[in-house]
């Protein structure tokens, strides 16, 4: 491996471990701010970031453009408010492990390769492992919130495609961004309520949004000038193991034999899946 390469690889790594150091953060934060009120407070604080840096233009837009942003922005205010409200019910790694099935499945339905049924197959051993034997020692309202996320997540992806065919650089992005924020802010308020408007809330919801998105999306940028989008795609697939590590070291939430197999089946399933589709690779999450 090149040192080029080599260097593309500590960035994505360093991106995932941002990430689950921002939703570790977020968790602590439930108590105070509730699930959705932290959702609120990140996508607008990433949605503020994203627009100073892109500065996007409103001119021109066309009925389609703007019906794609906005379809984007409900995907990403659903797609972290259900990865947020799983997060309150279950374990980091857990929740993370089951929204990756998402872009997982969606990497099986786009290849036309026989060996895709492999690692569908592989996806549900893990699964199955991940519950233990039986899905009823795990929150069920928390295992229906983590799969409707990863079902946002696969709606992610569609969403980000067509909003990048249409958009120069950022622009596409930071207006979902905002369209988002918005349709998160009356959830927000109900939830959290007075709690938005304190100064220590609002940092640490700004700390949460640079470690969620702003970070981790600036190393994905970097890593994927100087790696195969395939290559990324495999690595991105490590986001359960960092997850579980982030939730056992900062959390506490500690795992069995069998759930630490599962997590390991699915993550060899996405490597393979992403490896095995014909189609480019799309990435991003919560």
């Amino acid at each position: 491996m090149s040192p080029r390469s080599a260097s593309a690889v500590l960035f994505v790594v360093a991106g995932l471990a941002c990430q689950e150091v921002g939703a570790a953060l977020a968790y602590l934060l439930f108590p105070q701010a509730g699930p959705l009120g932290m959702v609120c407070l990140r996508l607008a604080f990433s949605a503020l970031i994203l627009l100073a840096i892109a500065r996007p233009r409103l001119r021109g837009l066309t009925r389609a453009d703007v019906t794609a942003v906005l379809w984007f922005g409900l995907v990403l205010a659903v797609m972290n408010g259900l990865f947020y409200l799983a997060l309150e019910r279950l374990a980091l790694g857990v929740t993370v492990t089951i929204e990756v099935l998402g872009p997982l499945v969606l990497s099986i339905v786009a290849s036309r390769r026989a060996s895709a049924w492999l690692w569908a197959g592989l996806a549900f051993a893990g699964v199955v492992a991940l519950g233990g034997g039986g899905w009823d020692r795990l929150d069920p309202l928390g295992v229906l919130f983590a799969t409707g996320a990863a079902a946002s997540w696969a709606f992610y992806i569609l969403a980000s495609a067509r909003v990048g065919a249409r958009f120069r650089g950022l622009d596409g992005l930071a207006l979902a961004m905002a369209a988002g924020a918005l349709v998160s802010l009356p959830f927000g308020i109900w939830d959290a309520g007075a709690a938005l408007l304190r100064v220590d809330i609002l940092a640490l919801g700004a700390a949460v949004a640079l470690l969620s998105s702003t970070i981790p999306y600036a190393l994905e940028l970097i890593a994927l000038r100087r790696l195969p989008a395939s290559a990324f795609a495999v690595l991105m697939s490590l986001a359960p193991a960092t997850a579980a590590i982030a939730g056992f070291v900062l959390l506490g939430q500690g795992m069995t034999w069998l759930e630490a197999a599962g997590i390991a089946l699915v993550i060899v399933a996405s490597m393979g899946a992403v490896r095995g589709a014909r189609q480019g690779d799309a990435v991003g999450g919560p």
